[in-house]
């Protein structure tokens, strides 16, 4: 099946979007500004749509279709992450104990760094047990915007 990619201008970076006519594949950050200019492929426009809506606050959720692909437990975790309402944080080890493995944290915060699909999947809902913000693989300042656009004191 053909891969498309397009790309969104958010107001946090440019974010590459691929997919194919099953669903959203991957989303990632760019560091680099993308020069092209071409048509946004059907498969991806309601993702693209999607976040616009988000990105202007008329979006709490998502409805778009994804594939994912990575280990039973990373489609574990972030199946679990897919359910964190808007606005609203939960700590790794609340994921772990979701999943009946108390001790999993760690791991947790493995799979959460994994995340093919930022935002979408949404893994800056995830803090640490103590309130602090813990990590994120697209950059603690994205992390801190994104909690701060979902109305989240920090």
């Amino acid at each position: 099946m053909e891969k498309y990619t397009t790309y969104y201008s958010s107001p946090i970076g440019l974010l590459e979007i691929q997919g194919t006519e099953e669903g959203i594949h991957s989303i990632s950050f760019q560091e680099k500004e993308c020069t092209k200019k071409a048509k946004i492929p059907s498969c991806l426009q309601k993702c693209v749509s999607q976040m616009d809506e988000y990105f202007h606050k008329k979006r709490k959720e998502f409805s778009i279709p994804f594939v994912l692909e990575g280990s039973d437990f990373q489609k574990q975790v972030w199946g679990e992450l897919s359910k964190i309402p808007y606005g609203k944080t939960v700590s790794y080890k609340e994921i772990a104990i979701a999943l009946k493995n108390e001790q999993a944290f760690r791991a947790v915060g493995g799979a959460n760094g994994k995340n093919p699909m930022p935002i979408l999947i949404p893994c800056h809902r995830v803090v640490s047990h103590n309130g602090n913000l813990g990590g994120y693989s697209c950059g603690i300042w994205r992390k801190k915007w994104l909690l701060s656009h979902e109305g989240i004191d920090l």
